[in-house]
């Protein structure tokens, strides 16, 4: 069985290539910006884990072709719609290592490009004729909206509880890979019971990918992670690291923490300082061991289902998310 994420990427490269095939023609448009800014926003070197997803859900039950790359070009467009109006909201110049879209294109015409993203990913997913797709896909989008309003509801404030974290982070990311596993299994006419537990292996999932994915902010490498270390600080995201070191801080630490997260400006020795402190209370070690906590719950939802190449690709997809350094 292959087991290695590099080969099993390649196990599956023609299915990834019939999604960007399906992303590439959905681009060409009259717009000469959406695909400029489209080929700027697709060709960053993401590893599309999303319509992955997607597509080893669907083929969990023998469906492959035209309906799974639709499906996954839906997926793959709500997130990219998805990052690039974040990044107008956070005022982020850099993605992946490479100019943000609006700081080359302005404001006006990535808004604009992204509506154009969200409303082609649903009139692409109406095209399977599933309602069980469509409210899947339809819900995460909304509910993506609310999770960005609730954590910009909750800048700056160091009063954010893990419960809060999470309402975010379900929003955020865990929404929209469980859409992408449903969708899969939906395609394949799978029972309610294999379609639930799919949902919920793709929601844990995306617990523990964006709590890795705001370690790494404080962990990674600059030049491998393709943003300045610290970010979620500097823009005043209280993220699950944060929210330990709060709990755990001894005498006057709490209150110079709190004063850190409320400041207009972060200096370089405040991310030092608080870099420290998450050495001292381990809040870097819980944090993931929290994401791990996550991991394993999605894993055991795949219980219920024979062994097969897909399974094995979905546990191996899971541990790569979680264990990922950019």
């Amino acid at each position: 069985m292959i087991t290695s994420i590099e080969n099993i990427w390649e196990y599956y490269r023609e299915d990834l290539a019939w999604a960007e095939e399906k992303i590439n023609e959905t681009l060409k448009t009259v717009a000469p910006a959406i695909s400029v800014v489209g080929h700027h926003l697709f060709s960053s070197g993401g590893k599309r884990i999303r319509p992955f997803l997607a597509i080893l859900c669907s083929r969990m039950f023998g469906v492959r072709g035209e309906q799974v790359s639709t499906l996954a070009s839906s997926v793959e467009f709500i997130h990219a719609a998805s990052l690039i109006h974040d990044d107008v909201v956070d005022g982020a110049s850099v993605r992946r290592g490479r100019p943000a879209a609006h700081s080359l294109w302005g404001n006006q015409v990535i808004i604009l490009v992204g509506d154009f993203l969200y409303a082609n990913a649903l009139r692409l997913a109406n095209l399977l004729k599933s309602r069980n797709i469509m409210d899947a896909l339809c819900t995460a989008t909304a509910r993506m909206s609310e999770g960005e309003l609730i954590q910009l509801s909750k800048k700056g404030n160091p009063d954010v509880t893990e419960e809060d974290y999470i309402k975010i982070i379900q929003g955020k990311t865990a929404i929209l890979i469980s859409a992408a596993c449903k969708g899969g299994a939906a395609l394949g006419n799978a029972s309610r019971e294999e379609e639930d537990a799919l949902a919920t292996f793709g929601l844990k999932l995306g617990y523990a990918f964006q709590i890795a994915d705001d370690v790494l902010d404080y962990t990674a490498e600059e030049k491998v992670f393709g943003k300045s270390l610290g970010k979620d600080l500097e823009e005043g995201k209280i993220t699950l690291p944060l929210i330990y070191l709060l709990k755990d801080a001894e005498g006057g630490e709490a209150e110079k923490i709190r004063g850190i997260v409320r400041a207009e400006n972060k200096t370089e020795s405040d991310l030092a300082y608080i870099q420290g402190l998450f050495k001292k209370h381990k809040s870097i070690e819980k944090s993931t061991g929290r994401a791990c906590d996550f991991l394993n719950e999605a894993k055991a939802e795949l219980d219920i289902f024979r062994d097969s190449m897909e399974k094995t690709s979905l546990l191996a997809i899971a541990d790569y998310v979680v264990t990922r350094r950019k």
